[in-house]
């Protein structure tokens, strides 16, 4: 059986090294922490967890509460699923994945039953129930995804409002006069997700001042009815010159709706969205998009908890807004 002495070896650090990486209780750089994982796999080491909880009374365990709701579009949430997952091994910590429906009593649940050392929140709503049970639990937390209230919560999210601005910034200095804006599912604001009306209403705002004028629909999420929905909003709207899409299915969908209907972007029409540059592998989406930021969200959720469970003392709360980074495609073009 593999030893942390044979991954240290195999990986050219120092037994401590391996111990800092595993635990997480001095930084350890990206390079190094990629050659212990290499090893960690080669050899196929798994650190002894019971051992770790009796000596520290810790489980080295994180829990990831996320719910995956019918009418919403399950690939979107899964890009912020993997990096949580791989920051948590890196530091040293397993993850206990939850998705019960009853977030505030999972929360509780698994809080009270001492499973987890922290926790981490998706799906964060603007009055989201599971706040108060996460300020009561002795266990810390981070989330990504800005509630109304940010007090004594680590919280991380991108900069919707100004994500929206830079997009209509740049169809306003194209020319563009005439755009439909397609946001997130009703549902979406039903259940109080402020990034939603965030993008939506800072679009609208930077559009009045630019004199443009904005179309926009609440998409769906689900076939047939997504495609339905864009060509009968592309039927509406033919004076429109240009899209800027907000939710994940119908940018996934566009594509093949465009391409059925004989419009060729951005000949015929100007295209940019927001979503994240593997979601946009996935689907082979070739349009102008803001960086969504998964990646860099999850991570920086799961090391700021891990620096809390390192030094409990830690005062402070951060609260980080990802600046948008906007990537020129070649989807849009001058009217």
């Amino acid at each position: 059986m593999a030893t942390s002495a044979d991954v240290a070896r195999l990986a050219g650090v120092s037994l401590s090294t391996v111990s800092y990486a595993l635990s997480g209780k001095r930084p350890v750089s990206q390079e190094t922490r990629d050659r212990i994982e290499k090893a960690i796999a080669e050899l196929g080491f798994s650190p002894n967890a019971g051992a770790r909880a009796l000596a520290s009374s810790q489980t080295h365990v994180l829990g990831l509460f996320v719910q995956f709701l019918p009418d919403e579009f399950s690939p979107a949430m899964l890009q912020y699923v993997l990096p949580i997952t791989e920051a948590a091994r890196s530091a040293g910590y397993d993850t206990l994945f939850v998705t019960e429906a009853d977030g505030p009593h999972a929360l509780q649940r698994i809080a009270s039953s001492n499973m987890v050392d922290g926790v981490v929140l998706l799906n964060v709503a603007h009055d989201d129930p599971r706040l108060p049970i996460l300020r009561n639990i002795r266990q810390p937390g981070a989330m990504v995804g800005l509630p109304r209230t940010t007090d004594g919560f680590d919280v991380f999210d991108l900069d919707f409002a100004e994500s929206a601005r830079l997009l209509v910034d740049h169809l306003a200095q194209l020319g563009h006069r005439e755009v439909v804006l397609i946001t997130p599912n009703e549902h979406v604001y039903e259940r109080g997700y402020a990034y939603a009306w965030r993008f939506r209403d800072a679009a609208l705002e930077r559009a009045s001042r630019h004199g443009i004028r904005v179309f926009s629909y609440p998409g769906q999420t689900q076939q047939p009815g997504l495609n339905e929905q864009l060509n009968r909003i592309l039927d509406e709207r033919p004076e429109a010159t240009a899209l800027v899409v907000h939710n994940d299915a119908a940018i996934a969908a566009l594509p093949a709706v465009l391409h059925a209907r004989g419009v060729r972007v951005p000949d015929d029409l100007s295209v940019v969205g927001l979503y994240s540059e593997d979601f946009g592998r996935l689907f082979s989406l070739p349009y102008t998009a803001v960086e969504s930021s998964p990646d860099k969200l999850g991570r920086s959720a799961v090391q700021t908890l891990v620096k809390r469970l390192n030094k409990p003392e830690t005062e402070g709360h951060v609260l980080e807004l990802v600046v948008p980074e906007i990537t020129d495609r070649g989807s849009t073009r001058a009217v």
